[in-house]
């Protein structure tokens, strides 16, 4: 009998279904009731209340060595992935826990660091034996620097700074050294607060707005870490170890495990955002497909929300350094009111200022989520294609409809059918298909199955390896094809799990082209473990299996390669797993027995050539390139100048020319829905060269069809 669990693609997506059978009875046992997530440690900002905490609160507790000892003996017998706990893992759990507290080496001294030296090898030791005294004595010091940071910073706003002094703030401090005098660390909190003020006199901020703002920021820096309670610091740690391992699993502390399920509930309202905190900033890590967010054009992943306002008048509010949940209870509100989000883009250069958009909040429906059609047409060499385009954003499955026994439940293999029928049945019908698959993070992997069951006759789609090694083959058994049509598959670097699934047997049958970007490369399942019946101790979320091809090839780490690539897969090995610390490395197993679509191989070699030609001569391409290499550009950035002129001038050389190329950006990489009830403005330059493509091969350029 099948066993159905939650499962995912990207970090941060949590709400589909896949199918999964764990050969092993202890592992059935223990996932009876679980969640397959896909989710980014959550923020520790979020978990504790609004009051500050003792200092001698923080101390370990008989909790959190009970939960060390169920964390370690999880890991070291149901984990995918083997690791010694000694003094190798030891050094790097140090260097994380270090990194998770102070990211850019701005508050803890040198001479803190070599205190804390001697516990280097000891952080395994503390694991095996729940000794936590070290890690809380090292948070204790941590935070009285931050306190210390931002008594200084705020002494700092008493000044007049001269900007006409040739000097420069480096921002991104994480490959620096940690400050060697209290008087080094003086001087960078000097260039960082000078640049602060920079950015709202840039802003147009008053003298007296802009003191209030900052003095309001650095206050709520240092309460946010005096917040933390012990809980907290004990998932700070545990989360160093878990990561040190591989970077989806996590420890989720009994606060954090209930906020973690409001907060994704809560997402599929508002806006249509996950949030998520990365030092002080409030970062958009999710897009949802139907939302306010995404039918708006207007946010991206990796954007910043520095400032909210409720209203079309009311003051925006920086929020800068606010714990997560506060930033999410003034971002939510009623259905159809208005929201104004100060937002700094996330593949802008740093010192970019950030621009307001106004957003309707509103729920969610299914039916925004669900499969859509249209048709592109399109002239190659002379001939005129229609095809027809299913813009599929997730993998979804109405799974209570289902289990209830209802005839007419939702799915997606089920409305790409009747989407299928309808695009055959349009007048002057269609001369190929092309699946959208761009940011589509994953879902259901019984419907990756059976969707990819529409277009070839029958076998595998997937092989599933366990923790102990054992291979479970995910099969299509029904014969029959819905379509067999001329087919590609258009992926990006955010199509991920389910996604890569369907592109890699479609790719493996050689049933039709893959085109686009290498995708994201995440071919691991998890499963979220709590650590006790009662909830006191938590959960943790482990790695147990990996996906790999038809072919024996994994999806993981190097994820689906297109047949053919498109010039904007911009530094693709830095981009989804492959840019992960400790990620799986690619691994293969033997070939599944198959047959592929026709017995000549598909033969793709002038695609390429074909496209490169198209696209070197469409200034809308060159435009997207051009943002793309300017993202690249600006996360190469470490420092600013802290001369104004210099700063106003570069914002006016940057402003000249980016808002065309960040609206054919948002259009490329937007989350499906894209188009919302109106057409677009910006056309979709991807889909329109997937097509071309398409129609290459139906005019003889490739065989796909034998």
């Amino acid at each position: 009998m099948q066993q159905h669990y939650r499962c995912s693609g990207q970090p941060g997506r949590v709400d589909r279904l896949c199918r999964y059978s764990p050969g092993n009875r202890t592992i059935r046992r223990l996932t009876s009731t679980l969640v397959f997530t896909l989710s980014a440690m959550f923020s520790v900002a979020a978990m504790s209340d609004s009051r500050e905490v003792a200092l001698d609160s923080l101390v370990p507790t008989d909790a959190h060595q009970q939960a060390t000892a169920g964390i370690l003996q999880l890991m070291q017998r149901y984990h995918y992935k083997k690791v010694k706990v000694g003094d190798t893992l030891s050094e790097q759990i140090f260097d994380r826990f270090l990194e998770s507290l102070d990211p850019q080496k701005s508050f803890l001294l040198a001479s803190d660091i070599e205190e804390f030296e001697a516990f280097r090898h000891k952080f395994d030791d503390a694991l095996r034996t729940a000794q936590l005294g070290p890690v809380f004595d090292l948070f204790k010091r941590f935070r009285s620097r931050a306190e210390e940071r931002a008594s200084y910073a705020k002494s700092l706003l008493k000044r007049d700074f001269d900007f006409t002094i040739d000097e420069k703030y480096v921002f991104n401090r994480e490959d620096a050294q940690w400050p060697q005098s209290q008087q080094a660390m003086d001087e960078l909190w000097r260039k960082r607060v000078k640049n602060d003020v920079l950015d709202l006199r840039l802003a147009d901020q008053s003298k007296d707005d802009l003191t209030d703002t900052l003095e309001q920021r650095y206050d709520r820096m240092a309460l946010r870490i005096s917040q933390l309670s012990a809980n907290d610091v004990f998932q700070i740690f545990i989360n160093a170890y878990t990561l040190s391992v591989e970077p989806h699993t996590s420890y989720f502390s009994p606060r954090s495990t209930e906020n973690f399920k409001i907060n994704m509930s809560l997402s599929l309202e508002g806006i249509g955002a996950a949030l998520q905190t990365e030092d002080e900033y409030t970062v958009v890590r999710r897009i949802i497909a139907g939302g306010p967010a995404a039918m708006s054009e207007l946010m991206s992943v990796d954007d910043r929300i520095v400032g909210v306002g409720n209203g079309k008048v009311e003051e925006i509010v920086d929020v800068v350094s606010w714990p997560l949940a506060d930033v999410v209870d003034l971002i939510r509100g009623p259905k159809g009111s208005t929201v104004r989000l100060k937002i700094l883009a996330g593949g802008a250069p740093a010192g970019t200022p950030p621009e307001i958009i106004t957003l309707v909040r509103d729920k969610i429906k299914l039916e925004e989520q669900a499969a859509k059609r249209s048709v592109v047409e399109v002239t190659v060499a002379g001939k005129s294609r229609r095809l027809g385009v299913i813009d599929l954003p997730t993998f979804y499955l109405d799974s209570a409809a289902l289990a209830q026994g209802q005839s007419d439940y939702r799915s997606t293999t089920r409305d790409v059918r009747r989407l299928l029928g309808e695009l055959e049945a349009t007048e002057g019908g269609i001369d190929g298909v092309i699946i959208d698959l761009r940011g589509n993070g994953g879902g259901s992997l019984l419907e990756a199955t059976q969707l990819t069951g529409l277009f070839i006759k029958s076998g595998p789609i997937v092989q599933i390896r366990d923790s102990s090694a054992r291979i479970n083959v995910e099969e299509d058994e029904d014969s029959a094809v819905v379509y067999g049509g001329p087919l590609a598959v258009l992926v990006d670097r955010n199509s991920a799990s389910a996604s890569e699934i369907f592109a890699a047997a479609i790719q493996d049958y050689g049933r039709g082209v893959v085109l686009g970007e290498p995708t994201f490369g995440k071919g691991t399942v998890q499963s979220v473990v709590p650590l006790d019946r009662e909830g006191e101790l938590g959960q943790l979320k482990v790695t147990i299996a990996q996906f790999f091809r038809v072919n024996g090839e994994g999806t993981q780490h190097r994820g689906v390669v297109p047949d053919v690539l498109f010039p904007t897969a911009v530094d693709s090995d830095a981009q989804g797993e492959r840019g992960l610390d400790n990620a799986l490395q690619w691994a293969e197993v033997a070939a599944a027995s198959y047959d592929v679509w026709s017995e000549r191989e598909p033969n793709y070699s002038h695609l390429q050539f074909r496209h490169e030609s198209r696209y070197q001569t469409n200034d809308s391409f060159n435009v997207l390139i051009e943002e793309l290499e300017a993202q690249r550009t600006a996360r190469a950035q470490k420092h600013l100048s802290l001369v104004e002129s210099v700063r106003k001038q570069e914002i006016l050389e940057r402003g000249t020319d980016r808002e065309e190329r960040i609206e054919l950006f948002r259009k490329a990489f937007g989350a499906s829905g894209r188009d919302g009830d109106e057409p677009s403005a910006v056309p979709d330059i991807i889909l329109q060269e997937a097509a071309n493509v398409l129609s290459d091969i139906i005019n003889g350029s490739a065989n796909p069809e034998g």
